[in-house]
């Protein structure tokens, strides 16, 4: 009898111990997919912030500039005979207020990325500051912020919240300059004859942005500062990139959207000047001309962008923000002139502008999978 009762308590508990197990290999089983899903969840993550690079804020560069040329279409006190002017007038306000959003969110998005990779992948960060492209595009982030500020729908220029924000985007900026333009001709391995390139000249939109706002503030010794700065680098940078030093060799063909680059930052100049001297003068007219005269002798050249053209990037985001800069110091002029020529002439690049801006959003929204899921060497990301 004890045996049998033995034998039966063993039974008892092998019959325990395998529901035990089973229950537990059942658990398991629930659990592991929710495990493998939040697995691949934090590798997507990652993956993502090893994309993510400072030249994606070409985009926000770009909705900046956009949402700052319709805020200044839509304002009344230009001329009521010109028709772009009529067209922006007819759009209700909340079109702007939407693009203006659109652009906040973005910016919002992709700086808490990039502080995300700053944290996560510092060493990325770090060779990007170390390229030779890739360290001119650091500006862009404060660049953007500066041009939302300045498109802000209801944040008045000489309220000390703006004034906040303006030292807050702008003093980056300043650190940057402090550093680049000190390497330039300081640092043998860093000098402008070798590291010059068409993206160098971010660092002198970075100074005429800064110049901008700070006049639209009524600042103006600063503005004279940062206008003389960014100038003073963008002549010798010009005449640098114009003898085709070593720096041009080292340009690789998908980056050349950014040639337009050259005619953003004397169209910016142009704007910036006329900000500070209270009039479309004839150093504003100069340098809207020569903006002008460059990016005509590009658009021209279609041959020259073939091979950036061969599948979609980021950087085809560089042909939008330089046209706009371009169409803003064009609506300056029109408003100083108020001639059929220069009305046409501004109706033809804003329009432009507009078309290239929804050409590349339409781009953009379908091919969101291939620019977060490829990754590039250092010498394409930018």
């Amino acid at each position: 009898m004890g045996d049998n009762a033995d034998n039966k308590a063993q039974a008892l508990e092998v019959i325990i111990d395998a529901s035990i197990i089973s229950s537990s290999q059942a658990v398991l089983n629930c659990e592991l997919p929710q495990v493998d899903e939040a697995r691949n969840t934090v590798q997507q993550c990652s993956s993502i912030l090893t994309i993510i690079h400072a030249g994606y804020f070409r985009i926000t560069l770009s909705l900046g500039a956009q949402a700052l040329l319709w805020k200044i279409l839509r304002i009344p006190t230009y001329d009521s005979n010109q028709p772009i002017h009529h067209l922006f007038r007819m759009l209700p306000f909340l079109a702007f207020l939407l693009l203006w959003s659109l652009n906040l969110l973005a910016l919002v998005l992709l700086s808490f990325l990039y502080i995300l990779r700053c944290y996560f992948h510092f060493h990325m960060v770090r060779a990007e500051f170390l390229h030779h492209i890739g360290a001119n595009y650091l500006y862009a982030p404060w660049i953007s912020w500066l041009l939302l500020l300045q498109s802000a729908p209801v944040i008045v220029p000489k309220t000390l919240f703006y004034q906040v924000l303006w030292w807050l985007f702008t003093i980056p900026i300043l650190i940057l300059d402090l550093k680049i333009y000190g390497q330039w001709f300081t640092t043998e391995k860093r000098f402008l004859s070798m590291v010059a390139n068409p993206t160098s000249q971010i660092s002198v939109i970075g100074n005429l942005a800064g110049a901008l706002a700070a006049a639209q503030m009524g600042w103006k010794e600063v503005a004279v500062f940062m206008f003389s700065l960014g100038m003073a680098h963008y002549f010798v940078l010009f005449v640098t990139l114009y003898q085709r030093l070593a720096g041009r060799s080292r340009f690789p063909a998908i980056m050349r959207p950014a040639f337009f680059l050259f005619s953003a930052a004397p169209s910016l100049a142009s704007l910036a000047w006329s900000s500070i001297n209270g009039a479309f003068d004839t150093l504003s007219k100069m340098l809207f001309f020569l903006s002008l005269f460059l990016f005509m002798s590009l658009a021209c050249r279609p041959a020259l962008f073939k091979k950036s053209m061969r599948r979609f990037n980021v950087v085809w985001w560089a042909y939008s923000f330089p046209i706009t800069f371009v169409a803003l110091a064009s609506s300056e002029y029109a408003q100083k002139e108020k001639g059929h020529i220069a009305s046409g002439l501004m109706l033809v690049l804003s329009i432009l502008s507009i078309l290239v801006f929804i050409g590349l959003s339409m781009l953009t929204a379908i091919n969101t999978n291939s620019l977060l899921g490829n990754s590039y060497s250092y010498s394409d990301v930018y």
